[in-house]
């Protein structure tokens, strides 16, 4: 089996979506398929595409209005490369209008995991420029998909909303487990991590606002703690974030850490004593689960689409107000040390349990070749 997969960056930039799509990738090649990735040139991509390796990967230059993505010498490639399918990891961009030309050329199928693109409020964000693409070149990419490929049943749920009826496949992909013996040199109990993009969808200023409250209220479980914030800005939101804590006095107790990657990442994610994601919008994201496998409890908005994280006790569940993460903040610092590692342990287990990247490759597979005609459908795909 011949697979293409296409997505807007293939380094570092690409966050979450390009760590699932590199380890996806790994998995289906040691698994025996011919795997081949397309990807968009950025300052990252040469360096990163070595941590591809033994897959094949190609890196194509833009031109014009870079949001758009437009690299055309593209299409051409994924007609000489000629994979039996297509999987386009992200929507919006010019990769969109490639895959549907390719598709049209060749009559072979292509199949859209949409990660999280298609969630109410990532649709709203930004509503005129998406509603002038979908009407220009997406609406044509999304219909015209042989399946789409949902992270989880309320994904499904939200790309049914959105209007579309193709077969929907729903698969979690997985999360590799680092070893616990390894202890970072200096261990934070009472620092609490973000880890990921700095943009307005992640509920950082409503983060900000809550532990501007704490520090006002002076409750004896806040003391100590810091918030630690890591990751990559993204329209000068790290900027915003800044000015509201010096703004509000709080600066003393956040840390803005910069993007993390690769050893740095391990060691900060050993050194912490808990994790917070309070997103408007998530697919499924790859940060909770990696806070979990490191053993880390979690507090999260429902919107991040791990509900399973509240019901195995590895999370505490708060809403998207800076009210609702005041709630949720006391109740994780309210808890002893070993009650949080507890917490973390179980959330170590649930990934463990559900989230592998051999059970991602094998549903994958089984879902390339039905799309091609050489096998059934698989049970993980809906048709209504």
């Amino acid at each position: 089996m011949k697979v293409g997969m296409v997505t807007a960056s293939v380094s570092r930039k690409g966050g979450g979506i390009q760590e699932v799509v590199r380890r996806s990738a790994i998995e289906l090649h040691r698994r025996g398929s011919n795997v081949s990735v397309f990807g968009l040139s950025d300052e990252h991509a040469e360096e990163d595409c070595k941590t591809w390796k033994p897959v094949a990967v190609r890196v194509f230059q833009q031109r014009g209005y870079k949001p758009f993505g437009y690299a055309p010498d593209l299409l051409s490639a994924l007609r000489s490369a000629a994979p039996d399918v297509l999987h386009n990891h992200g929507l919006w961009m010019y990769p969109s209008v490639a895959s549907v030309k390719w598709s049209n050329l060749t009559h072979r199928p292509y199949l859209i995991s949409v990660h999280g693109m298609l969630d109410p409020w990532a649709v709203t964000h930004s509503y005129w420029k998406k509603k002038l693409a979908s009407m220009i070149f997406e609406h044509r990419h999304l219909t015209q998909a042989a399946c789409l490929h949902a992270l989880c049943s309320e994904e499904a749920d939200a790309i049914r909303r959105y209007g579309l009826s193709n077969p929907i496949s729903v698969i979690p992909f997985g999360i590799d487990l680092p070893l616990l013996g390894l202890r970072a040199t200096t261990r934070h109990e009472k620092a609490l991590l973000f880890l990921g993009r700095l943009h307005p969808k992640k509920g950082l200023m409503n983060l900000l606002m809550a532990w501007q409250r704490l520090q006002r209220d002076r409750i004896p479980t806040v003391a100590g703690w810091e918030l630690w914030i890591a990751g990559w800005d993204q329209g000068n939101h790290e900027q915003e974030l800044r000015a509201y804590a010096a703004e509000q006095g709080i600066e003393c107790s956040v840390r803005f850490l910069g993007p993390k990657f690769g050893r740095d990442k391990d060691v900060l994610l050993r050194s912490v004593g808990a994790f917070v994601l309070p997103s408007f919008s998530e697919g499924l994201p790859v940060s909770v689960l990696e806070a979990w496998a490191y053993g880390l409890p979690v507090v999260m908005t429902k919107e991040c689409n791990l509900p399973q994280g509240f019901s195995f006790g590895a999370s505490i569940c708060i809403d998207t107000t800076a009210t609702g993460i005041v709630r949720g903040l006391r109740d994780i610092m309210a808890l002893s040390a070993d009650d949080r590692t507890a917490m973390g342990m179980r959330g170590r287990q649930l990934v463990e349990h559900q989230f592998s990247w051999t059970s991602y490759a094998e549903h994958m597979s089984s879902l390339y070749e039905w799309m091609s005609g050489a096998g059934p459908r698989p049970d993980c795909v809906s048709t209504h």
